[in-house]
């Protein structure tokens, strides 16, 4: 059954889930196919750009699918968001830091970029969840269960990288992509299997 043609929840919490459960199953899907394709050009020691155009070309085919002619997925996806611009500065700063600062911190510290990427997925989802369950009195289990998994996946990956060192230099780098698709295809599954008005 394809899970774009079921009808949402009339509870509009309801429904907010189910859209977001898709939005999240596709960026797993974005995430592992440009995962794919990039170890296969690694392997091949393309140039830099390439894995650029692998990752930006992989998330826009994904979502031009996801969106095309489903404006009411667009517009619960907006609406979600928007619960964040009202937030007081404080706090959309703390969420601005918790998303951003991990990656930001790749720049200076390339090496640990595998971890700061589960980092920055970890903690960015987290705060979010936080804030908006105690600001916006909205509890998006679905992202905090992104957040979560993200984060437990650093001592693993760290483990099987010093483990598999040898073998495979930029296994971290592997590993941490399949961790990240792994949490939102889990966080997404259990937003479009939750109960309704749960």
């Amino acid at each position: 059954m394809d899970i774009l043609h079921l009808d949402p929840r009339k509870n509009k919490n309801n429904e907010q889930h189910f859209v977001f459960g898709i939005f999240f199953i596709f960026i797993a899907i974005s995430i592992a196919i440009a995962a794919i394709i990039s170890e296969i050009v690694s392997i091949n020691k393309a140039p830099f750009y390439y894995y650029l155009i692998i990752w930006v070309g992989s998330f826009a085919i994904t979502f031009i699918s996801l969106f095309h002619d489903k404006l009411t997925l667009a517009r619960s996806i907006k609406t979600r968001m928007e619960n964040s611009i009202r937030w007081p500065k404080k706090a959309k700063v703390l969420n601005g830091v918790c998303w951003a600062g991990p990656f930001a911190t790749i720049a200076i510290f390339p090496y640990l970029l595998p971890y700061l990427v589960l980092i920055g997925i970890g903690l960015g989802n987290v705060s979010t969840y936080v804030l908006l369950k105690f600001i916006n009195r909205i509890s998006n289990q679905e992202q905090l269960i992104v957040g979560l998994v993200s984060i437990a996946a650093i001592p693993i990956v760290y483990g099987v990288h010093m483990d598999l060192l040898v073998v495979k230099e930029d296994i971290a780098i592997i590993l941490s992509r399949i961790f990240v698709s792994f949490a939102y295809a889990l966080g997404g599954i259990y937003a479009l299997r939750q109960k309704p008005n749960q």
